[in-house]
């Protein structure tokens, strides 16, 4: 497998490294975590400084001694060196029993530099505060974006044309080995039945499997709708489904915790509040709707929509949806004192489809920018202030 490097996450952690906390690197399952943690041994390599380099891969069978929490502790201490700058990289670090036990004691000791990596749900965002005694920060990893879909083949024209299959195969890189669409929906498959079944259910041990995983595919149907566990549970029993609003709301707060999901909460913009009710998710990546639900509804406005909602976040903004009156705006854009409004569509060249989408933006009455990134094949142009910009050409940058 042809590996790349990706240069914003290989920043991050250079830009942290020598710092005190603890650095957490999350992400769905093969998305790149390890790949990015031996990028990263490979900058330090590169370094003029006298380091004592502690990587530690639990996957690895000459590691297999360390799945216990005392021996792995023993081992860490055993490796550090004094007078030198000593560096601890742990790679799927819950494979460990009781790993924070071992990893709160090294920081105790204040003798590491300690970076950790763990597949989804089982080293989770919401359980960093609780697992960890020290401070952590945490990077986290998503599926390739376009623009690195276009550094692996290497392509440097007929841009469209690689945009019309990044939106069906994604961004899953372990899928790219494979040469036919078939075999990487079979590989998409594979890792989404990986977290479904092994990480979440024997995790949070479900008993009812269809209906943990009827949940998952009504929300791939459903990315870019206004979600409640309310009406969940209403749409599946109709289809005889007896599960109720609360099962239905701890199983999305699972599959968020995994990463599958990402959910954006409604912002009021008149009123400059949250709102409780009702969100919005999004896949992790859009291959897995279709390799799990099939291409029988392409819905590429909804997918473009998943898309861009994704790129907002690798570049470094807090995502939520819109509502102004009745109205609604896709995405409110948030990065500390910046803000933008965004509609995403499939196509505005018709009239009426047109003004559905800059309606919402005109009303609103602040300074901040305004923009509508769609399918339009166009360079970008500008409608009463409201910037029109190619979804293609926004995602290469």
């Amino acid at each position: 497998m042809q590996l790349i490097i990706r240069q914003n996450y290989l920043d991050e952690l250079i830009e942290l490294y020598g710092t005190p906390d603890i650095k957490v690197i999350t992400g769905i399952r093969r998305s790149g975590k390890s790949v990015l943690l031996q990028e990263f041994v490979h900058y330090l390599q590169t370094l003029h400084e006298q380091l004592n380099i502690v990587m530690i891969n639990l996957q690895e069978l000459e590691f297999d001694h360390l799945l216990e929490y005392h021996a792995l502790h023993r081992y860490i201490l055993e490796q550090y060196k004094e007078g030198m700058a000593n560096i601890l990289l742990i790679d799927e670090v819950q494979l460990c029993p009781h790993f924070e036990l071992a990893i709160n004691s090294i920081y105790a000791k204040g003798i590491y530099d300690m970076y950790i990596t763990g597949s989804n749900a089982f080293l989770l965002s919401s359980d960093l505060a609780t697992l960890f005694t020290g401070r952590t920060i945490e990077i986290q990893v998503y599926p390739f974006s376009f623009g690195e879909y276009l550094t692996y083949y290497k392509i440097t024209d007929h841009y469209e044309e690689a945009f019309d299959q990044y939106v069906r195969t994604g961004g899953m890189p372990g899928a790219y080995v494979y040469k036919t669409e078939d075999r990487q929906y079979d590989y998409i498959r594979d890792v989404y039945s990986t977290i479904l079944i092994r990480d979440l259910v024997q995790k949070y041990k479900i008993r009812n499997k269809s209906e943990f995983t009827n949940i998952a595919e009504y929300m791939m149907d459903n990315i870019g709708n206004l979600l409640s566990p309310n009406n969940v549970s209403k749409a599946l029993k109709n289809d005889q489904s007896e599960i109720t609003r609360k099962t239905v709301s701890k199983y999305i707060g699972y599959l968020e915790n995994a990463f599958l999901f990402y959910g954006a909460k409604r912002y009021d913009l008149k009123g400059k509040k949250y709102l409780e009710n009702n969100s919005k998710y999004y896949l992790c990546d859009s291959s897995f709707r279709y390799a799990v639900n099939g291409t029988r509804n392409m819905d590429f406005g909804r997918v473009y929509e998943n898309i861009v909602y994704l790129e907002l976040r690798r570049r470094g903004y807090e995502v939520y949806v819109g509502k102004l009156y009745k109205k609604e705006i896709d995405f409110v854009a948030k990065k500390r004192d910046a803000l933008i409004y965004i509609q995403v569509s499939d196509n505005i060249s018709d009239d009426k489809t047109f003004e559905r989408e800059y309606s919402p933006l005109l009303s609103i009455r602040d300074a901040y920018p305004k923009m509508i990134i769609a399918r339009t094949r166009h360079e970008e142009y500008q409608y009463q202030g409201i910037r029109i910009v190619d979804i293609c050409r926004w995602l290469r940058g």
